[in-house]
């Protein structure tokens, strides 16, 4: 199959969250919102997907729909995210981005399946393809800052929109499994939790997840409050998620040389320091210069995270162990991370928020590292 397409939706998707979720909270506080509702409205928004997501895809499978389910998924966004702009109502904002959580949710996860579908026996080349989410979501953050800066705070709504119409249309050509699935949730998620190293990685996820968060949703409220404008926000992610590509490229030998729960504890400490880093810049070129870390983090945890689910998954229930670290870290910790980094922002100013934030990842960090198992994986 023309694996040219999944390549071009992870483009163009990715492309598209570039434009708008780094502006959100700034966004917000452009408006005039509080800390504490910024963190509701950064904070919701993963907990809802986290209940979008397996609904959208326990229909898709159910009814054999994915084209159609992702193709009004995508609508639904783009309408929603339009709307944004429009509203000065904190409640009615509110319902909005709780309904663009609901709908947004399942797109990647299905984009996701069309790809392993369509790269048959080559599922090791998933990394290849998915490196152009990465590519995107650079290349379109650079763009994506001078653009905002010329012609305001409603452009990421704006260019969300036209990103993901883009994707709207390469998402018609992605091919998609016909069988349904036949694995049982339910007993995946009872034999997964009577794991107790399962339960303490689980617990190192959320943690990194929360970490991630705050970097996610409050560097360019940092950044504001330091004089730096939207040009200089989007090279920052620029930089950070160009970091990505060398360390996703050579996944597979971090992989062979070292076990998935030392990676994990690797990247919680550099996501302190670099929690810790943000606390004490003050200057564009120091804030540039950490974006180079994000490399060892995010990436870090993911593959760890990938590797050590499917290590420990019973026969036939991989997905039920992969959506649960999925959950962790990007629906509960981050929810957690942006609900207590808007309450920290309220009541501390931002270097206040990561410093402290910085402090809690390498205590945490420090008692997994006392207490993990002797053991090997399991």
């Amino acid at each position: 199959m023309n694996l040219f397409f999944p390549s071009a939706f992870y483009f163009m998707y990715f492309g598209a969250l570039s434009f708008l979720m780094p502006f959100l909270a700034l966004y917000y506080q452009n408006a005039g919102y509080s800390g504490s509702q910024i963190g509701l409205l950064t904070g919701i928004a993963p907990l809802i997907t986290l209940v979008g997501g397996p609904f959208w895809t326990g229909v898709a499978d159910s009814t054999r729909r994915h084209k159609t389910i992702i193709t009004a998924a995508i609508a639904a966004a783009i309408g929603l995210a339009l709307l944004v702009p429009h509203v000065n109502n904190f409640y009615v904002l509110f319902g909005l981005v709780v309904l663009f959580s609901f709908f947004s949710s399942p797109i990647v996860s299905l984009a996701d399946s069309a790809t392993m579908f369509m790269l048959g026996e080559e599922k090791h080349r998933y990394g290849q393809i998915r490196l152009w989410g990465s590519v995107g979501w650079g290349l379109v953050a650079l763009l994506a800052g001078n653009i905002i800066e010329q012609f305001g705070l409603d452009w990421p709504f704006y260019g969300y929109a036209i990103g993901m119409g883009g994707a709207l249309l390469v998402a018609i050509s992605l091919h998609f499994p016909l069988e349904k699935t036949a694995a049982s949730f339910k007993k995946g998620i009872s034999t997964l939790l009577s794991s107790k190293n399962w339960m303490l990685f689980l617990l190192m996820v959320l943690l990194g997840g929360i970490g991630m968060a705050t970097v996610n949703s409050y560097l360019f409220v940092y950044m504001g409050n330091l004089g730096l404008n939207n040009t200089l926000m989007g090279l920052a992610l620029t930089i950070s998620t160009l970091s990505e590509i060398p360390v996703m490229f050579f996944a597979s030998r971090f992989l062979k040389r070292f076990n998935p729960r030392d990676l994990l504890l690797v990247s919680l400490i550099i996501i302190g320091g670099r929690l810790l880093l943000y606390a004490v810049s003050t200057q564009a070129w120091q804030i540039l210069l950490i974006q180079l870390i994000h490399g060892f983090t995010f990436p870090l945890i993911w593959m760890a995270g990938v590797s050590y689910a499917d290590k420990v998954a019973p026969p036939g229930l991989s997905a039920t162990a992969q959506g649960m670290f999925g959950s962790t870290l990007m629906g509960v910790g981050a929810a957690l991370g942006g609900l207590l980094g808007g309450l920290l922002l309220q009541y501390f100013n931002p270097a206040g928020m990561y410093l402290i934030t910085g402090i809690t990842l390498l205590v945490g960090a420090l008692l997994f590292f006392l207490t993990r198992p002797k053991e090997n994986l399991v």
